[in-house]
């Protein structure tokens, strides 16, 4: 399978005309270092994809539809041709990985390959809003679908501009499941605007300084970003609790709540591969991949 990191660059991808081939598209999922709860208020984050990846296989039909109902109302919502639709997914749903982003990439994906980047990410924000009843931001889908190998993507959410930055080799990053389960279409995000305000503006700063950020920094900046979640108050104590049992435990830097909150996982810093031996280690992949096949 071709990656489309260099085909999307210039902005159209040649595909068979008509819907007589089966399609494929594999999308990778993410995870966000620094920079939470900005994509809406026009901040910045610093995401990269990880290679847990979701696999959307598409075979045309006659007539009709076939495959998940949430799926099948996906794939008609956005413009999809009668088809046998399969889903296969290594993305933990409910865990703060962007699942439902990742299902969304690949439907818009697989309806038409031939868009720019940015029209993918929206269409695929759109289809969150309307059909998943989810009220995300930009970040998952950006991180998906501008993902670069070996590197973090520092998304600027006020002009949507994009600036890669290579992973050196001493963040490592390793995840641990709180075990909490929660869906965003469930959550009520309505907040105090101060705090709110105060949060985006120090998770601004604190990914500005994370870019040129030693392991012992980037690790004090995960901890400052989680108290900041916590007083935004989209952390719940038993979380919070498990995050200062990381944050103390030997080998490990830093560490916080990731993705909308309420549950999923806790992203940790990590001196070497060793600490938290239990936890699901993770490195930057490349972008999604498309292929059309007999």
């Amino acid at each position: 399978m071709k990656s489309l990191d260099n085909r999307l660059t210039n902005h159209h991808i040649p595909v068979t005309l008509g819907h007589t081939m089966h399609r494929r598209v594999i999308v990778p999922s993410r995870v966000n270092i620094i920079g939470e709860h900005t994509d809406y208020a026009k901040g910045l984050a610093l995401p990269f994809a990880v290679n847990h990846k979701l696999e959307l296989v598409i075979k045309p039909r006659q007539t009709g539809f076939k495959g998940d109902k949430t799926v099948v109302a996906l794939w008609q919502a956005a413009g999809g041709y009668p088809a046998d639709l399969g889903i296969v997914s290594e993305i933990p749903i409910g865990k703060g990985m962007s699942s439902s982003a990742a299902l969304c990439v690949a439907i818009v994906v697989g309806v038409n390959p031939n868009q720019d980047k940015m029209t993918i990410c929206q269409k695929a924000q759109q289809l969150e809003h309307e059909i998943l009843n989810t009220p995300c931001g930009l970040l998952d889908q950006i991180a998906i679908v501008y993902a670069k190998k070996n590197h973090a993507t520092m998304i600027n959410f006020d002009d949507l501009s994009i600036e890669y930055l290579p992973l050196p080799d001493y963040w490592i990053f390793k995840l641990v499941d709180s075990g909490i389960h929660r869906q965003l279409s469930e959550v009520d995000y309505q907040t105090n605007k101060e705090f709110q305000q105060l949060h985006v503006d120090g998770e601004n700063k604190r990914v500005i300084e994370a870019i040129d950020s030693n392991a012992a920094k980037l690790g004090k900046l995960l901890n400052e970003s989680h108290e900041s979640l916590r007083e935004l108050g989209v952390s719940l104590p038993a979380i919070d609790a498990l995050v200062n049992e990381l944050q103390t435990t030997d080998g490990v830097l830093g560490a916080r709540m990731m993705g909308g909150g309420f549950g999923g996982m806790i992203i940790a810093l990590v001196t070497d591969e060793n600490a938290l031996p239990n936890a699901i280690q993770v490195t930057s992949s490349g972008t999604f991949g498309f292929e059309e096949f007999s």
